[in-house]
């Protein structure tokens, strides 16, 4: 698997001059830093292992006005050549470089003590022995201390062959299903266009391939690819990388911004992250701080938000929000780098371990479900995610950034969790989860709302689809309030009849002169048929007026024994159901019914017969052409 090495170390200790001695590569490219001696942008190399084995470098600068462009390269290295000269040992940024490499998760590495030839044999033993105690709290406590010259050649191939031994057993961990590359340099190339480079951290990129540039999301697509000087069809994860993008321009892409696939990162505001104050942090990190932030080849400036504490002494670990002003793309696990302004250097550190967060109320229990997602096993990183998530849940791409599980393994995982109802899958197209506890928090949340509503409106047989939809399940996805309510019938917990949802045990509830003004009513209608009684005959007897019978003619109609043709007109649903059986029968024999014909044919006055026609083109019984009627199905 593909390896970058990156230097690290004090300025003038002479990185550079090791890297062009070990490779032939002169990586101080620009004008400036030949004609000042010193590196400011990063440089990049190769390293020739034999066969068809190459080892990418990366050169970073030393300078302190340069840490910026060090984190930079250092945030896409395997392993560290830690550099220190043997004429001036440990100095400022020796010990700032090695912070940083700690805050990335470096782990592995070599120590180099150069201009060998510039000391004699005791100052060079003092010189180790002070490496070795200013090494023994870090990861480099057991590396290997390499006595070196550039100008003479002394142990530089003792220190090739060790790497290349080195490289053998080193395999570094990285997905292969999630394409990012952190853009580090941008520039036009003659008769190709525009050109970025990076190390692929994980995925891989191929010719043709469309491509996203994250937060931005411009899209474009591959032209071509270069790795190590030669063209390539396809760069694997772990490579350093050219990319001939198609159709931008050189001023629309910046360091720091992500190539992906489409669909795969989600940009986002705010990430939680698990963050460490460095023990040599010159004050503790407080709340609402505004600090450099810098992630894979990215620094924007953002603020620090502490969950449970108001700062963060040295030596602490804490969970935090980190804010931004602008979009980011990140996944969990990628490690982060603060820098304060004044004095300007490195004060903590840590890993991303929300992406996509959320605000989160200080000092509730969601800090401690944040709290938890820190070296969570897979699954219970994912059922947590799924938890802070909510009710909307999240799609299986976002699990796979939320959780940096590799697609196969999270799908795998995913099936094995909805088997046991720890999640449910609501949307096959767009592949989205709910955990199981959010889940069947809704669906007894919907056996509670239908309850009150029962308990509100007794005389109601229920409620629509349409009406809890836009009540119970306002926010809620189209598919996932479906699955809740069909998985409900389906297990006979709510009855439907047509589009009105009820409990099973639901009867409409009528008090004795409810239930007696209901029969009266019915008994009014039904014996009026097509020429029924006015509200008010009907009314005044009973000593009532229409706004105190009103929710029982609302129950009849819900009940769907009246039919409100218009204003106060009602009839019994029986009568309109005849007559439409008679319309028919007619319309069996005639192409045409007139006014005259429909007098006629029911006896009607204008007063009822014209409404009665109206209801009827209305539900779609009959059309009206001119001033005549059709039957619908037959026009």
């Amino acid at each position: 698997m593909p390896v970058v090495m990156g230097t690290a170390g004090h300025i003038d200790h002479g990185k550079t001059s090791l890297i062009k001695a070990l490779t032939g590569t002169d990586c101080d490219r620009l004008a400036e830093e030949k004609k000042r001696g010193i590196t400011i942008e990063l440089g990049f190399a190769s390293l020739d292992l034999g066969g068809d084995e190459h080892l990418s470098i990366i050169d970073v600068p030393g300078h302190e006005k340069f840490v910026k462009n060090m984190v930079a390269g250092a945030a896409g290295i395997d392993f560290v050549l830690l550099v220190i000269a043997a004429d001036e040992g440990v100095m400022p940024q020796t010990r700032e470089h090695l912070e940083i490499c700690t805050l990335l998760g470096i782990e592995k590495g070599f120590v180099v003590l150069t201009k060998a030839d510039m000391v004699d044999e005791d100052w060079m033993e003092m010189v180790q022995e002070d490496v070795r105690e200013f090494l023994a709290p870090s990861f480099l406590a057991e590396a290997p201390i390499h006595a070196v010259s550039s100008h003479t050649g002394q142990g530089l191939d003792e220190l090739r062959g060790e790497i290349a031994k080195f490289m053998k057993g080193f395999s570094p961990k990285r997905r292969t299903d999630l394409a990012r590359l952190p853009v580090d340099r941008v520039f036009t190339m003659k008769g190709h266009g525009t050109v970025v480079t990076g190390t692929l951290i994980s995925g891989q990129l191929s010719v043709g391939d469309d491509v996203v540039l994250y937060p931005k999301m411009t899209e474009t697509k591959v032209r071509s690819l270069q790795s190590h000087g030669a063209s390539v069809e396809t760069a694997p994860a772990g490579r350093r990388t050219a990319i001939n993008l198609h159709g931008l321009e050189v001023e629309e892409i910046e360091r720091g911004e992500v190539l992906g696939r489409p669909g795969t990162l989600f940009p986002s505001k705010v990430w939680d992250v698990e963050l460490t104050c460095l023990p040599s942090s010159p004050k503790s990190l407080k709340h609402r701080k505004e600090i450099h932030f810098h992630h894979g080849s990215k620094e924007v400036m953002a603020k620090v938000y502490f969950l449970d504490r108001e700062k963060l002494e040295k030596g602490e670990r804490a969970v935090c929000q980190i804010r931004f002003d602008k979009l980011m793309t990140g996944v969990y696990g990628d490690r982060v780098v603060l820098r304060s302004f004044s004095p300007l250097r490195t004060i903590a550190g840590g890993s991303i371990i929300n992406p996509l967060g959320r605000k989160v109320k200080r000092f509730s229990d969601d800090v401690k479900r944040l709290e938890s997602l820190i070296a969570a096993e897979p699954e219970d990183l994912v059922l947590t995610q799924l938890d802070l998530a909510g009710r909307a849940g999240l799609t299986f791409q976002e699990l796979s950034i939320l959780s940096n599980v590799a697609s196969k393994p999270l799908e795998k995982m995913l099936q094995t969790m909805g088997g046991q109802q720890k999640v449910f899958l609501y949307d096959k197209e767009t592949r989205s989860y709910v955990s199981g506890t959010h889940y069947e928090n809704l669906v007894q949340g919907l056996l509670a709302h239908l309850a009150e509503f029962h308990k509100k409106e007794p005389m109601k047989p229920g409620v629509s689809r349409g009406e809890i939809g836009s009540t119970y399940g306002k926010g809620l996805p189209d598919k996932l309030f479906h699955s809740i309510v069909e998985r409900l019938l389906k297990k006979n917990e709510i009855v439907a009849v047509q589009e009105i949802l009820h409990l099973p045990g639901h009867k409409v509830s009528l008090a004795s002169d409810q239930q007696k003004l209901r029969d009266t009513l019915m008994d009014n209608y039904e014996k009026g048929g097509l020429t029924p009684p006015n509200l008010k005959d009907v009314l005044d007897p009973l000593d009532l007026v229409f706004k105190e019978a009103a929710p029982v003619y609302k129950l009849l109609q819900d009940e769907g024994l009246l039919v409100r043709i218009k204003d106060d007109m009602y009839f019994a649903k029986s009568a309109v159901d005849g007559l439409q059986e008679t319309l028919e029968g007619y319309f069996a024999e005639n192409e045409e019914l007139g006014p005259q014909d429909f007098k006629a044919l029911v006896g009607l006055s204008r007063k009822f017969s014209i409404p009665l026609l109206e209801y009827m083109d209305k539900e779609k019984v009959t059309i009206r052409v001119g001033d005549k009627r059709r039957l619908r199905k037959q026009s």
